[in-house]
């Protein structure tokens, strides 16, 4: 896998390269070290994998990201960066892989083997950015791995504790800071309000599921338990699931 590195700091570029040649299939074809010279490079180069920085002199990450994924076959991009408060920008742009620095040298054997697996063919059947709707493909929370992004596709269900709001996935759970309400306001009609305190993604509702005392859990996708329903909202989840 041709591998271009751009980044305007050469000690971040060189541990970047010196982890790179630890890893099997893998080839740096070149370095940059700001957008205008990454652009180039990828004119040039046609690598397939871009391990960019966000923040650069001129043009950043973001930017050359987002002119990169409007171009036919466009190299999969893997953002590498001090700063965690752009992971959703970065995904906006079609990037496989968020990166805090310094880069762990397994996080990144990761995100190269899911960029590897992104085919040309997936690749160009990518919406392209302009056309993006305003909601987000992926959910951001603070772990204590550091910034993690669930696809949307992965989450299950939100469910409102007090002051935090959990995020349910296939692989776990983790706490996030969005309100249900701002969720049910960016999403609509993809989540189904269940409970005073619950959200589903109706893409992955399989049916309902009697519980104590007479009360529903909805059954969903790769999960064992769903939130309960609330009687009063028990008939119009019934009527939704029936017409799916």
């Amino acid at each position: 896998m041709k591998v271009l590195i751009v980044d305007d700091e050469p000690l971040a570029r060189a541990r970047l390269r010196r982890q790179l040649t630890q890893l099997p299939a893998i080839e740096v074809i070149g370095e940059a070290e700001n957008g205008i010279e990454a652009l180039t490079a990828c004119n040039d180069l046609q690598p397939q994998v871009v391990l960019m920085d966000i923040r650069m002199p001129g043009r950043d990450g973001l930017s050359v990201a987002l002119e990169l994924a409007q171009k036919p076959a466009a190299p999969a991009v893997i953002f590498c960066t001090a700063y965690d408060d752009y992971a959703v920008e970065a995904f906006d742009t079609n990037a496989v892989g968020y990166l805090l620095k310094p880069v762990n040298q397994a996080k990144l054997a990761l995100a190269l083997a899911k960029a590897e697996r992104l085919s040309l063919s997936q690749q160009s059947a990518l919406q392209p950015v302009a056309q993006l709707p305003d909601t987000r493909s992926h959910i951001s929370a603070k772990s204590r791995r550091g910034m993690e992004l669930i696809p949307l596709s992965d989450v299950r269900y939100f469910i409102a504790d007090h002051k935090y709001v959990t995020v349910y996935h296939r692989y776990g759970e983790v706490l996030i800071d969005d309100t249900l309400k701002e969720l049910e306001e960016e999403f609509g009609g993809k989540l189904l309000r269940v409970h005073r305190n619950a959200l589903v993604v109706v893409d992955h509702v399989v049916g309902l599921d009697r519980a104590a005392l007479g009360q529903f859990r909805v059954r969903l996708a790769d999960l064992q338990h769903g939130p309960l329903v609330s009687r009063r909202l028990l008939p119009d989840v019934r009527h939704i699931l029936a017409s799916l």
